[in-house]
């Protein structure tokens, strides 16, 4: 599998009568992986070159830390320029990840979120499934785990992009992709997926209802919704809709209570809504790291009330719900 080469995803996606996301995927990948747009690619790119060539042992992507390799594949100066090379393209995000024995200690420990949904959602086995809002597509792996024959995440951030391809070097798995890409540029009433999942997103669009709408076209009939995202304490029609930055984030526009957000689900025609869990986020889940070294939780609580964000909201709440079309 050739780094940045999309070539065998339109065809698989033509192969899967998913046509209209095939013929737009040359101009999205032109228009996400624009150098001059992102003046950081060259670098990016520089870091995937820098890449050592590895005979990959084992691959694992059903363990918490998502693997390639062992140690004793890629050990001495190789095993250092694998570890300059990934972390050339720091911060990572969302993982964990090990590879040929580098560990990847991500800002998120995301298999905490998988764990809590995995076992409560309709089985991935056989199924396409798209991941909004993927990062370096460490659920994409999970859910290939499952048995989901194609799973497609997007992100508009090239760089979560390029952390993909250097992941996918040594994990080779031709069923996961990351695609630089919004929501909003998928082709309208897609109709493709069944099963889809929007985790971390709904709260940073302006319009939550335009983001379940697309949600909703992009999924087959009697195809599942796995949403995941903040919420707060509250009865139905509570909604927080922070006057500035919430826990430092200044893109958060509708934060609802838990039955505001089924509410909204069934407002857009969803059936069968189900909340499989909700969890106060923990500074074991969400912290700073070697791979990692910006601010995190810890940072974005009150010091003195951590139950409160810096700012005197409630400190970050999430609720994983599911629904059907």
């Amino acid at each position: 599998m050739k780094i940045l080469d999309y070539t065998p995803l339109i065809e698989r996606l033509n192969n899967d009568g998913i046509d209209a996301l095939a013929n737009n995927l040359p101009e999205v990948l032109k228009a996400g992986l624009d150098a001059h747009r992102y003046g950081d690619i060259p670098r990016w790119q520089q870091a995937l070159e820098d890449l050592p060539d590895i005979a990959i042992s084992s691959t694992d992507i059903t363990s918490s830390a998502v693997r390639a390799g062992l140690a004793t594949d890629c050990e001495g100066a190789q095993s250092s320029q694998l570890h300059n090379a990934l972390m050339g393209l720091h911060p990572w995000r969302k993982g964990p990840f090990e590879i040929a024995g580098v560990s990847i200690d991500t800002e998120w420990r995301s298999d905490f979120k998988w764990d809590r949904l995995k076992d409560k959602i309709q089985p991935l086995a056989g199924r396409s499934v798209l991941d909004v809002g993927c990062g370096s597509g460490y659920h994409c792996w999970r859910m290939a785990a499952e048995g989901a024959k194609l799973v497609v995440g997007i992100d508009p951030t090239p760089l979560f992009v390029m952390q993909y391809w250097a992941l996918q070097k040594y994990l080779q798995n031709p069923s996961v992709w990351v695609v630089p890409m919004r929501m909003e540029a998928l082709p309208p009433k897609l109709q493709a997926f069944d099963t889809v999942f929007s985790m971390g997103i709904l709260y940073h669009r302006r319009s939550p209802f335009d983001h379940l709408q697309e949600l909703r076209d992009a999924l087959v009939s009697g195809g599942q919704l796995v949403l995941e995202t903040l919420v707060i304490e509250g009865d139905e029609g509570e909604v927080l809709v922070p006057e500035g930055r919430y826990s430092k984030m200044g893109n958060v526009w509708f934060i609802p209570s838990v039955p505001t957000l089924c509410s909204w689900l069934a407002k857009m025609k969803f059936r069968d809504i189900e909340v499989l869990d909700v969890s106060t986020t923990t500074i074991d889940e969400q912290r700073a790291t070697d791979w990692m070294t910006f601010q995190s939780l810890t940072d974005f609580l009150d010091p003195s009330d951590s139950i409160k964000t810096i700012e005197g909201y409630p400190a970050p709440r999430r609720a994983v719900v599911v629904a059907t079309v």
